[in-house]
């Protein structure tokens, strides 16, 4: 049970350690649209 919760843990710092600035989320995001197969949003805006 302590080495499942250690690993959640562990999973958890990592996440917030990556999506701390943008262009890691970006690269990330990137990432697992590729293996998911989807392609990622186009998030530019008109103003």
């Amino acid at each position: 049970m302590l080495s499942k919760r250690s690993m959640f843990t562990a999973i958890g710092l990592g996440a917030a350690y990556l999506l701390r600035n943008k262009q890691s989320r970006d690269k990330l995001m990137g990432q697992i649209s590729s293996m998911t197969g989807k392609t990622k949003p186009n998030n530019t805006q008109n103003y």
